[in-house]
């Protein structure tokens, strides 16, 4: 059985992102609370907390958010990303000078608050449909500049990334199609045009439209707005093509994949999936997931 390693950021990208945070948050005069109120020589020990139960996600961002500020500022991380949390559980210690410390603290907040509520949250639609085979994906749907990094959560949180912009997979949605003329015209022209590491995905919202893309072979069927009649037809049209039986849909087979999209809420997310789907994309876990409340508190000796 292969263990699946969890995802890796790059540390240029975390430089890149915590370091702009940073400069937008200091400003012109840098932290003036704090420089009015803490002496320069004064040294403070804080912990990073997590108030509920969630997926943490987003630590090597607050390490950098210290470290950017003051590199002698000590970052003990107390868990790993991906790991799950309870209520009142300790993630990190932050140790060094205070006006650092201080200055640093809602910026690694901020980050590992919103990256951990993506994770919970995909984990929460992730335990919806865990008596499936489908899986959880995000969409481009994603905080401007923070793409990568709520891809990287929604991993941790269990979930699939779909494609990450539009230049590494061609997905032909309707407007693609209503300029193209049809759906075979549309994927036979994407499939002259792309690379053969390309992978192409078509949107369709009727059984019709399916029908139509599976003699044009995409590889990824795109079901748009079905309730789940429509997607168990789709399913079952699916099995019928390749010749497969209802009884007997193996994992490994050639196939056309399926991912359901629209609609998709954690009241609705069960029901799409049992109806057989492989993947069901939906927005909620970047653009409407819930910070996950994390505070720092000053340890007092």
């Amino acid at each position: 059985m292969t263990t699946s390693l969890r995802p890796q950021l790059s540390p240029l990208m975390i430089e890149n992102l915590v370091r702009n945070a940073l400069l937008e948050d200091l400003g012109r005069a840098g932290d003036i609370t704090t420089y009015a109120t803490i002496g320069p020589e004064k040294t403070a020990t804080a912990a990073l907390n997590s108030r509920e139960q969630g997926v943490v996600a987003g630590l090597p961002l607050a390490e950098a958010a210290f470290r950017l500020i003051d590199p002698s500022v000590r970052f003990e991380a107390l868990v790993a990303d991906g790991d799950t949390l309870a209520p009142g559980q300790a993630i990190a210690r932050v140790s060094g000078n205070a006006r650092s410390v201080l200055s640093a603290e809602r910026v690694a907040l901020n980050f590992l608050m919103h990256l951990s509520g993506v994770a919970s949250y995909t984990a929460r639609f992730g335990t919806e449909i865990a008596h499936t085979k489908a899986r959880v994906t995000c969409t481009r749907k994603t905080l401007p500049g923070l793409r990568a990094v709520e891809k990287y959560a929604v991993r941790l949180g269990g979930g699939s990334n779909h494609r990450f912009g539009l230049d590494d997979a061609i997905l032909i949605k309707d407007n693609h199609i209503a300029v193209a003329g049809g759906v075979a015209s549309a994927v036979d022209m994407a499939r002259a045009y792309a690379g053969h590491l390309v992978k192409i995905e078509v949107e369709v919202d009727g059984l019709d439209q399916m029908r139509e893309a599976l003699t044009a072979r995409p590889d990824v069927i795109l079901l748009d707005n079905m309730g789940p009649d429509l997607l168990r037809d789709a399913v079952a049209i699916n099995r019928q093509h390749h010749g497969l039986t209802v009884e007997a849909y193996p994992s490994d087979v050639r196939r056309t994949v399926l991912e359901a999209s629209g609609n998709v809420n954690i009241q609705t997310i069960r029901a799409i999936a049992e109806t057989g789907v492989d993947y069901i994309s939906t927005s909620k876990i970047t653009m409407a997931a819930p910070t996950l409340d994390i505070g720092l508190d000053i340890v007092v000796s």
